[in-house]
């Protein structure tokens, strides 16, 4: 049986206000988007979350198995499903004010994933954040571990102890995302440069740094690669950053470089591998931000450059 992928992390409601004043439900949050994108790109998936067995639950749990995602543990730990309410402005850029409860129930001990994605709340938001370093501390002896930092300092506050939680999931990943306005949140007044090499040190193989409209950027100890942003006319920014993670988790494993025993050549990646790679994301996002809500691309959308 094929090895695939271990999402861990919050599902929630998106209920987006559009500039009209208009309010949709979507089904949503950081690790659901990326566990939905995988699996539409055709990556075998499982979903450790939680959301509750309520009206906004069930829109969830219809959105995960339209997807074909699984589920690695029972959801029902929560009394309500968590909510994120998305102002839409002019641009398409969305701010949150969140309702979450983030707890997690264990997960098998037979989970044996290629690669484990955390990201988001899940990572920092007690008491479920210490359950999820755990799992993963556990599954690095087998599996690539990626994490994308997702800040929200709307929910989680901003300072040493924020900061200490993310620089404890970077210690034990392979692979880390963050984007600009992540790492200013995290450390204000520092380059976006010297952030991510701060990142490096703690010990992943490379850190990828998201800049909207000014592209992205992958650090290694080789170097950096830079990619330009590719034009598109943006519906909205919900689940732009997610896709972005599973489009990079999705180039690396259709190159073999997933796995633990692949770890050594994840961190010496050639340098056009990393381009493509990159490129490939992108692609996966600039999908996303067409159309309205987290709504990834399939397979047969990404096939033509």
């Amino acid at each position: 049986m094929e090895r695939g992928v271990l999402v861990v992390g919050e599902s929630l409601v998106d209920v987006v206000q559009t500039p009209d004043g208009e309010l949709r439900e979507y089904a949503g949050g950081s690790a659901a988007n990326v566990a939905v994108a995988l699996a539409r790109l055709g990556r075998p998936t499982r979903l450790a979350t939680s959301f509750a067995r309520d009206a906004r639950g069930e829109l969830i749990a219809a959105h995960l198995e339209r997807a074909g995602v699984e589920l690695a543990c029972d959801p029902a730990v929560v009394d309500h499903t968590s909510t994120a309410l998305a102002t839409i402005g002019s641009s398409g850029a969305a701010d949150y004010t969140f309702d979450i409860d983030w707890r997690l129930r264990p997960v098998s001990e037979d989970e044996d994933p290629l690669v484990a994605h955390t990201c988001s709340l899940a990572a920092v938001l007690l008491p479920g954040a210490d359950d999820v370093l755990a799992l993963l501390s556990r599954l690095r002896d087998r599996a690539t571990i990626t994490y994308d930092v997702n800040a929200r300092p709307a929910v989680t506050g901003t300072g040493p102890g924020v900061v200490d939680r993310v620089e404890r999931m970077i210690a034990v990943a392979d692979l880390v995302k963050a984007s600009d306005e992540d790492l200013e949140a995290l450390y204000p007044g520092r380059s976006h440069a010297d952030s991510a090499a701060e990142l490096l040190r703690l010990g992943p193989a490379a850190v990828v740094v998201t800049r909207g409209a000014d592209g992205a950027l992958w650090v290694d100890r080789e170097g950096r690669v830079e990619i330009a942003s590719r034009p598109v006319v943006v519906a909205d920014t919900i689940g732009a950053g997610d896709t972005f993670g599973a489009g990079l988790v999705d180039a690396l494993w259709e190159r073999g470089r997933l796995g633990a025993e692949r770890r050594a050549a994840l961190a010496a990646l050639p340098r056009a591998e990393v381009a493509e790679v990159l490129g490939h994301a992108a692609r996966a996002a600039a999908v996303t931000v067409s159309r309205p809500g987290a709504d990834p691309p399939y397979r047969s959308e990404l096939q033509s450059p």
